[in-house]
This record gives structure tokens, sequence and C-alpha cells, in this order.
């Protein structure tokens, strides 16, 4: 009997250990699980799920094609004006053609109704329109509204027969880095075709325009996927892919689905976007800025100029001002601020907090609708307002850059104390872009800058690189 006593303690021990060990091995089971969740071996049934809302949408716009092929090829201005009169006269008899040009995008429907989302680009001038869902069946449509700035449309498609699938738009301020993304579309016209990726990156800002707020993915998308849907896990829309690089891999962007319910509500109310006006210039905080306006971080939005008469100037805002928040949003780039600004309210009073002399300071302000205030703005003219002098590409410099002939022009001088200076520009950069104009001579220069506010946006080459800066 004594003996027996140690071992039934034994075994009592024995099956603690065991449950232990089971608990251990539910916990990994547990492990495997959710990492099956975390790297889905297939996205059929996503795929399944999203595609019926997609559409497949084909424009056809109207293009004059001049009669007389040599209309202003010998000069502009009047330069060279007897070979322009000589030509002119000998096929003044050719009447301008009109060529019928189709191009083919993508969309996605948000509600019952057939309102469905889209680029600008894809239906901008379009003569007709017309929209083939997954089920083959086929509407004409038409736009209820554009707003070219953010590169979105709303248009819409009746149906009187069956009910039509729709794609909820989600929160795209909750994506996050590596979050799987899938981006269904039209590319090169093959219909419905789905590609799967991750978010590359958040807010980035690529010269598209002055409200960029752009999802980066490596979602393989192609031309003819402009306007189609980004999707996260859950079946819902959070990015309208839009742009890609040229000639780069898995580098494809996306406007933010918070930024497409704001301007497609607008535009279905009133047919147009309203976008609320500050009346500053601003410009990034680089480190030896920071450093001169005694800030702990390179933060903010310099203002560098404010309108008289502006909200901005009623509210208290001094050029100098560190801009450091504004309508609860934190400002923590030159380029966060006109976005914020724009999609705050107009005509009600909002917070807006700056950095003077070392001290917070926060201010109320009310701001005007962009779309009556754009008189007021500055205009830059000429070289000196931006504190740079250009010149004629040189043969040289464009053999040895790799650029086409007749392509850009070379920056010669820079102001010490200028706002090209300040954003970062060099003698020797060439200046290839002036807000999203080519540039192939000094008159495009002049030409692209004249009657333009600020800040002015450049596509700048230097050495085997090419990167946008914004001056002002």
């Amino acid at each position: 009997m004594n003996h027996e006593r140690p071992t039934r303690i034994l075994h009592g021990r024995t099956w603690a250990l065991v449950l232990v060990i089971l608990v251990l091995v539910s916990g990994c089971k547990n492990a495997q699980q959710a990492s099956v969740v975390a790297f889905p071996r297939s996205f059929s049934e996503l795929a399944q799920k999203v595609q019926p809302a997609v559409v497949n949408i084909s424009s056809t716009s109207t293009v004059r094609i001049p009669g007389d092929p040599f209309r202003n090829f010998f000069g502009q201005d009047g330069d060279t004006p007897g070979l322009n009169d000589f030509f002119g006269n000998f096929f003044h008899d050719i009447p301008d053609r009109a060529v019928k040009q189709q191009s083919l995008g993508s969309g996605f429907i948000i509600d019952r109704g057939g309102y469905i989302i889209t680029n600008n680009h894809v239906v901008d001038k379009a003569d007709e329109i017309r929209v083939k869902l997954s089920d083959s069946r086929e509407f004409s449509a038409k736009v209820v509204g554009r707003d070219p700035k953010t590169d979105l449309a709303l248009i819409k498609i009746s149906s009187t027969f069956k009910a039509l699938p729709v794609l909820p738009l989600g929160d795209s301020d909750k994506m996050r880095v590596g979050d799987w993304v899938l981006a269904v579309g039209n590319p090169f016209g093959l219909e419905h075709t789905v590609t799967q990726g991750i978010i590359s990156a958040t807010g980035r800002v690529i010269g598209s325009g002055p409200y960029d707020n752009f999802l980066q993915t490596d979602a393989p998308i192609n031309p003819g996927n402009s306007g189609g849907p980004l999707i996260n896990m859950q079946g819902e829309v959070i990015g309208i892919n839009t742009a890609i690089i040229q000639g780069g891999q898995g580098i494809g962007f996306a406007i933010p689905s918070n930024l497409a319910k704001t301007v497609s509500e607008q535009i279905r109310e009133k047919g147009k976007v309203t976008r609320g006006w500050l009346g500053v210039t601003v410009q990034t905080v680089t480190p030896e800025l920071a450093q001169s306006l005694a800030l702990k971080e390179p933060k903010g939005a310099l203002v560098s100029s404010v309108v008289a008469g502006s909200p901005a100037s009623a509210a208290g805002i001094h050029t100098g001002d560190v801009v450091i928040s504004c309508y609860g949003h934190a400002v923590t780039n030159a380029n966060d601020l006109p976005r914020i600004v724009a999609e705050a309210p107009v005509g009600k009073e909002i917070a807006i907090t700056v950095i003077r002399n070392g001290n917070e300071i926060p201010l109320r302000v009310t701001l005007k609708d962009a779309s009556t205030s754009v008189a007021s703005r500055p205009a830059l003219a000429s070289e000196e307002d931006l504190g740079l002098t250009v010149k004629p590409l040189d043969p040289l410099r464009q053999q040895r850059s790799g650029l086409p002939k007749g392509r850009g022009v070379v920056v010669t001088d820079v102001d010490e104390d200028g706002p090209s200076r300040i954003a970062g520009i060099r003698p020797g950069d060439i200046i290839l872009e002036v807000n999203r104009k080519i540039i192939r001579n000094t008159h495009d220069f002049k030409q692209a800058l004249s009657g333009h506010g600020t800040p002015v946006l450049m596509l700048v080459h230097r050495g085997d690189a090419e990167f946008f800066v914004t001056i002002g």
C-alpha cells in the first residue's frame, strides 16, 4: 500500500503535464490559424464577391484634326510668317476633320440607384459613355459631375430589370503599410481582371494636383485600370486606382476612399465640389529652417506669405508662423495643409494652431469658398519671383543627361535667399515640367509660370534622377 501512494502522486503530476502540453498545442494551432488569416491561401471568394459591382467603361470623344498640317509648324507668335503664310494659303481649302477617339477605363457602383465612381480622365470630354457589367449587361451613362483637381467623376446608369450590385466605401485612414489589397479593373481591355498586392505606402505626393494624398500599392495596375477599386480584405473599397509610374514595376497609386466619399457626396448633392480657402502660401520646414525657427523638429507648414483680406489675415496668421494643426488634423508638412483646408467646411469657424517665436498659439479661422477666391491669390509672372534664372538646354548637356532633344531648360543661377533656393533648386538642374506642363524651351517656361498662383510644381532632372519640387 505504501508503495502505491507515490505512484498515484506521480500519475497526478503526469496528467498535469499532459494538460499543459495540450494547452500549448492548442495555442500553436490558434497561432497557425491566425497565420492563415494573415496570409490567405486564396483570394477567390473575395474576388467573386466584389467583381459584380465593378464595371468596364468605354467613352467616345471627338478630336479635331487640322486640315493644315503645317499650322504653327514653323514657329509661334509670328515667327517665320512667310513660310506660315505660304503653307496656310496652300492648304486653306482643306477643312479640319472630326475624328472619333475611344478610351477604356473602369469604375464601381456605389448604390442601387446606379451611381458609379470613376476617374475624371476616363470620362472627360466624352460625347458618349457606355458601361458594361460582369453579367454582360450594357448601359448608357451620363456624367453627374466631375472634379478635375482630384481626378474623380460621378456617373449614373439606370436599370429597371434587375437590382444593381454595389460596393461599400471603407475607411482608407485605417489602411497600414503591408495590408493586403486587390485591384479590379479593365487593364488593356481585359475585362474584370483581378490583381493582388499590399499597401506599399500612404500619403504619397506625386505632383498630380494640389490635394495629393495617394495610397501606393504593388498590386499590378495598368492602362484601363483607371477608376477601378482597390479592395481590402473585408470587401470594401479603400482606394480608386488612378496612376502608375511609367517604366516602374509594382508602383501604382490610388485615391483614398475617404476623399472619394467626400467628393462624390458633394457632386451628388450640389453637382460640384466646394473647397475651403485659407489664403496663405506655405513651404516645407526643412531641418535647417527648424533650427533657425527654434523648432523641436522639422514638422508643420511654414507660412511664406499671407494674402491681404484673406481668412488667414483676418484670423491673425503671420508670415513666418508654422502651422502644426488645422481642423483637428496634424499638419506634418506643407502638402498636408492645402488638403486639410480643402476638406474643411466653408463659412464655419474652425481651429488652427501655429507656432510663433517658439510658442503655440491657438487661433480660429472662417474659411472662404476657394472657387470665389481665386482672383485674390497672388500670381507668379516671372523667373524673378521664383528667384532663379534659366536658359535653353545646350546640346552637350542634353547628351550627357540622356534627355530627348527639345526637352527642358537648365537653371543657371539661383538667388541665395529666394524661394527656389529654399525649395532645393540648384544651378545645373534641368526643369522638365512646370505645373504639369511639358517645358521644351524658355518660352514654354515663361508661359507656364505666367498667371499661375503659388505653389509652383516643377519636375526636375538632376544626375540620373527625376523628382518633383514645390516652390512657394
